[in-house]
């Protein structure tokens, strides 16, 4: 605590602050900000750098010292958001995706669209079956090494890049046989179109997966997407609610509530922090107003609780999609260069450009570390059924996503895959700052992408390098980042009190303001029974001519003396 005040006292003497924001092809851009700019002015600088005009569907991430993500606030001062000290460290992401990513008007916004969605392919937020991940990695060897060629590709040559978390050799021989035999003339142009047209059919497209916990203590994924809120818990989708089915998100501590208009279905999780919890909420009422309503204006602030005195009140600042749209359908320019990045190797973790695995790995040992999770995965979209939702049971799984979003008939249970829906990387977004060359070899032989802890240390700023562990502690960080099944007794006590406390604050004040209306009542010449009786009593007599008199005499002559000074003047 004291090193965050003392932190923020050096902050304020400072008129500006030096500013880095990793971009989505991992290339950085660093500016100079003025103490007091919000927001919106680093997020118009880069649009401007990108020469970005459809720049509704992105934001700016950055993550606090206690590892927690936060999107920049465009209408609030960037300085008195961050919580570390400068130079600020931040990354440009996709905040809302779009519905139909191959319908984006320029080409620059479907570019930066597809780097968004390769990174989530890498990381495992875009979870798909074998045949799709072979498809949408050969789209990505298409655009960016282009076609085959024997003298440049040798046997082999697609395992020297890494697409997903891991894959097997099988994988990598049908990604190879893709891109030599049917991609074969495709522009780089082309080839991200077709990626985007294939990703956007998958059913985790658009997901940010926010770990949680249900009610039973199992962990779950939360998130929100183009077209409504999805809950991911094992191999199953267990609900899917259609924007305009949620009808309230709430949240309380590390409680989660979603409401819905079926039944009054109301879903309740649990966050791993008070923080993450809100984080959560922000994210849903932006999402929510953003694909849901038809106007800005329709635009209201959002309290997260049904007592005026309590909890946190939001309000979403921006363009909705219908209207961004609209804007985006009145662009008439000549489109912009773009300057696209290779398959080339990283020094860092795998990301954007998804660097080679160390070609002095044996293959064999290879293949021994790369277990493929691809295999046996099921397609969201061809397996998952629909079931009505009724409670807060993880069991019952809702209706899958279409294209039309229509309702299946059929119940059963909602298996996604053999596998579970675990994106051990995505929890925080890739990092910033550039790890020493051995942590990235230590990584790449283990067959392993950056941990978590590394993601978050290097995103806030301060890279790990002595305290990172290995890829089992990065499973357990992700699974202890996944919340807690229920309050603890502890917690339940604390939460008790202080709501015993608040009330007992705001039962005072209420008290305090009708004491006050009392006696400018009674003072006043309302000619009542009740006044009347008031007035007659010995204690008012006294409170009358000992307090209230020369109260209102001294007022009185102060305001007298202030009229003459305004008068002399």
């Amino acid at each position: 605590m004291l090193s965050r005040i003392m932190s923020g006292s050096i902050r304020n003497l400072d008129r500006e602050y030096d500013c880095t924001v990793r971009l989505l092809d991992d290339t950085e851009y660093t500016c100079t900000i003025q103490r007091d700019a919000k927001g919106q002015y680093l997020f118009d600088l880069i649009c401007h750098h990108l020469n970005l005009l459809e720049k509704d569907y992105f934001g700016i991430r950055y993550v606090d010292p206690d590892k927690q993500r936060h999107w920049l606030e465009v209408t609030k001062c960037i300085a008195k958001q961050m919580k570390s000290q400068p130079p600020f460290t931040m990354c440009l992401r996709v905040k809302f995706y779009p519905p139909d990513p191959a319908a984006l008007k320029e080409e620059i916004t479907r570019y930066l669209v597809f780097l968004q969605i390769k990174r989530d392919l890498y990381h495992g937020r875009l979870l798909c079956k074998t045949s799709d991940a072979a498809m949408l990695a050969a789209f990505i060897l298409q655009a960016e090494i282009g076609d085959y060629d024997p003298g440049k590709h040798p046997e082999g040559y697609s395992s020297k890049f890494q697409f997903f978390p891991k894959h097997s050799e099988k994988l990598e021989r049908r990604i190879s046989d893709i891109h030599k035999t049917e991609l074969i003339g495709q522009t780089p142009e082309t080839s991200e179109l077709n990626f985007l047209q294939k990703a956007q059919m998958l059913e985790t497209y658009g997901v940010d997966p926010h770990p949680c916990k249900d009610v039973s203590g199992n962990p779950a994924f939360l998130a929100f997407t183009p077209f409504g809120f999805v809950v991911l818990q094992g191999n199953k989708r267990v609900h899917f609610l259609k924007w305009n089915e949620v009808t309230k998100l709430k949240f309380e501590g590390k409680i989660f509530h979603i409401y819905a208009n079926q039944k009054e279905i109301i879903l309740t999780y649990f966050a791993p922090t008070p923080e993450a919890c809100k984080h959560l909420w922000k994210c849903g009422v932006e999402n929510q107003a953003f694909y849901k309503l038809e106007k800005s204006s329709q635009v209201r602030t959002v309290s997260s609780s049904n007592l005026f005195f309590k909890g946190s009140r939001f309000r979403y600042s921006g363009r909705v999609a219908k209207e961004v749209m609209e804007q985006s359908a009145k662009i008439k320019r000549e489109p912009p260069e773009i300057h696209r990045a290779g398959l080339v190797p990283s020094r860092s973790c795998p990301s954007i450009t998804h660097g080679p695995r160390l070609t002095s790995v044996p293959r064999t040992r290879r293949r021994a570390v790369h277990i493929s999770i691809m295999e046996g995965l099921e397609s969201l979209r061809d397996s998952a059924h629909s079931t009505p939702v009724r409670s807060v049971s993880h069991g019952d799984s809702f209706m899958p996503r279409s294209r039309s979003l229509a309702t299946n008939a059929s119940e059963g249970s909602a298996v996604i895959s053999d596998e579970a829906y675990s994106p051990s990387d995505s929890v925080l977004p890739t990092p910033v700052a550039e790890h020493s060359l051995e942590l990235a070899v230590a990584r790449q032989v283990n067959g392993a992408p950056c941990s978590i802890e590394e993601e978050k240390e290097s995103e806030a700023g301060t890279p790990s390098v002595g305290e990172a562990g290995d890829l089992t502690d990065s499973r357990a960080a992700v699974e202890g980042a996944g919340g807690a099944s229920s309050l603890s007794e502890v917690e339940q006590v604390n939460k008790f009190v202080l709501s015993v406390l608040r009330l007992l604050l705001v039962t005072i004040g209420l008290l305090f303001v009708l004491l006050l209306l009392l006696i400018v009542l009674t003072e006043s010449d309302l000619d009542v029974a009740f006044l009347r009786d008031i007035r007659q009593t010995p204690e008012f007599e006294q409170f009358h001519y000992e307090y209230f008199c020369p109260l209102r005499r001294w007022f009185a002559c102060k305001l007298r003396w202030a009229g003459s000074l305004l008068i002399n003047k």
